[in-house]
């Protein structure tokens, strides 16, 4: 009985997140809405048959994730200030961390301010590099990979498990390793 009440609870937290302004979830995608923290004027889009089980924090106002159509993610992380996009067919296993941004910078004199104010979750993204993460259609990522700001994954590339991608990831290329080098070119 209890896992039939948080189904129609997940069914109903579910709802409520379609509704929202800058939210498009496809008719038939799959959404964890319990992982979905949203900021105002962010945009979410699902493409239709995708499934989404992954916590994303949207972390500043404006930030945008878009999926594409019969993409997988499983339970991973993203943390998004700016942009990440997530093309068609794409799958991403379980326990992988996408992040657009640094966080914070390495200068403590510029995050002092940060670290009185998080108590109250405000943050100063004025000194905070922030660059878009592209995922292109068909990829795949293994589980417990880490994708860092500003990385382009080509159409068809394959990501290692447990690799750190650092930088762009050509088209039906594998990638593997910390940080991630090309292994080889993806099979025809």
């Amino acid at each position: 009985m209890a896992s039939l009440a948080a189904a129609f609870q997940n069914r109903l937290l579910l709802h409520r997140l379609r509704g929202l302004p800058g939210v498009s979830i496809g008719a038939e995608a799959q959404v964890n809405p319990r992982g979905i923290t949203l900021k105002p004027h962010c945009t979410f889009t699902v493409g239709n048959r995708s499934v989404i089980e992954a916590t994303i924090d949207f972390e500043r106002e404006g930030a945008k994730v878009v999926v594409g159509e019969n993409s997988y993610i499983g339970a991973s992380i993203f943390k998004v200030a700016d942009r990440v996009e997530i093309g068609s067919d794409v799958e991403i296993a379980w326990n992988c961390s996408v992040v657009d941004h640094d966080w914070e910078s390495l200068a403590f004199e510029r995050r002092r301010v940060d670290m009185r104010q998080w108590y109250t979750a405000a943050k100063d993204w004025t000194h905070v590099e922030r660059r878009p993460v592209r995922i292109g259609n068909r990829a795949l990522i293994g589980f417990n990979a880490v994708i860092l700001k500003g990385v382009q994954i080509g159409e068809g590339a394959v990501v290692g498990v447990n690799s750190v991608v650092t930088h762009d990831v050509p088209p039906y290329t594998v990638v593997a390793g910390v940080p991630a080098r090309e292994v080889r070119k993806v099979p025809s």
